[in-house]
């Protein structure tokens, strides 16, 4: 298994646990997750993070409790989407950021979409720089769906996929 962080920032030399920078109302027992950690995410998910920091977008994927239909009209033949704002498009050819790879050994898996978290400081074993992030979903068997706005996408929460909204605050229109 492979883990990674990802950063604009090309000079990480040592990633020190720190606490989540907008808190999320966890639930009972896991408010521990708000406090400071070092994330990684599973290479099987790495396509989560392929964007500029800020850059709000929903991700989707099957589970166990998609029905066919829903898996059809949403994937295809894919095994995710990711749907990006129409004005990100530009960022998402421009810019680059940085994949760390994380020691595996020390950290925690949330059972939850591919997150993982370490309670103290990790060196990464390896970093590259990667450009033209709009290319790099489709050889990871992802389609990437650029949207004039993601907020008629809020109802895929009611659906049987797997739905992850990241930095949404940022998205047009989300309120």
């Amino acid at each position: 298994m492979r883990l990674f962080h990802f950063s604009d920032d090309p000079d990480i030399a040592v990633f020190e646990p720190r606490p989540v920078r907008i808190p999320s109302i966890r639930p009972a027992g896991q408010e521990w997750l708000n406090g400071p950690l070092v994330w990684a995410i599973d290479g099987d998910r790495d396509f989560m993070y392929l964007f500029p920091r800020d850059c709000p977008r929903i991700l989707i994927w099957a589970t166990p409790d998609t029905s066919e239909a829903e898996r059809r009209r949403w994937l295809g033949d894919w095994r995710a989407v990711a749907f990006v704002e129409r004005h990100w498009l530009e960022r998402l050819e421009a810019e680059t950021i940085h994949r760390y790879e994380m020691p595996a050994e020390d950290f925690e898996d949330l059972g939850d979409a591919g997150m993982w978290v370490c309670r103290r400081r990790v060196i990464p074993t390896e970093r590259i720089a990667i450009s033209r992030l709009d290319r790099e979903f489709a050889p990871r068997g992802v389609e990437l769906r650029v949207v004039d706005s993601l907020r008629p996408l809020k109802d895929l929460w009611n659906t049987g996929l797997h739905v992850s909204g990241i930095r949404l605050r940022n998205a047009r229109e989300w309120e």
